[in-house]
């Protein structure tokens, strides 16, 4: 039987279950757009290569797949998930991602990247996520007084390679 009273409230509560998904979609949305460069600001070689030394910085591989031996059959290949703190002050060297794409999410703090396709360093706040596709060549440095924990997926060919 139809009851004006609960239906009502139960319309408020959908209403409302609406809004902050709405809500949380557009707050997604801005943070996948902070974090990158400016579009005024992309050019090609815009930061030369930097000779600053690995410091303050602990990779942890979580998880690893080699994709030889999977469907995929990708040789010499490796999908990596890794947890990386820089304390403050630390520094991730110079390193391209011509053959090793990633994904890394900022998990705590705030870093900076200084990419060779932007003429700005690129602020990275907790809860953004960065792609590193084959045109990225970068080094990050945490500028903070706190630690910063990132979590990273890639694909991995050289196994030698421990930068990020």
């Amino acid at each position: 039987m139809f009851h004006p009273v609960a239906s009502g409230r139960r319309s408020t509560r959908h209403l409302m279950l609406a809004g902050i998904t709405a809500g949380s979609t557009l707050v997604g949305v801005s943070a996948a757009v902070a974090g990158s460069c400016p579009t005024d600001k992309v050019k090609a070689n815009a930061t030369p290569p930097a000779t600053h030394a690995g410091k303050g910085v602990t990779d942890t591989v979580l998880a690893a797949i080699d994709l030889e031996k999977e469907p995929a059959n990708i040789k010499e290949r490796q999908l990596r998930f890794r947890k990386l703190t820089i304390e403050p002050g630390g520094i991730v060297p110079w390193h391209s991602h011509a053959d090793r794409p990633a994904i890394i999410y900022i998990a705590e703090g705030e870093i900076v990247e200084y990419a060779s396709n932007c003429s700005v360093p690129i602020v990275h706040k907790a809860g953004e996520i960065r792609p590193e596709t084959s045109g990225t060549s970068h080094w990050w440095q945490n500028t903070g007084n706190k630690a910063v924990i990132l979590f990273v997926g890639d694909v991995l060919h050289d196994k030698n390679d421990h930068n990020m």
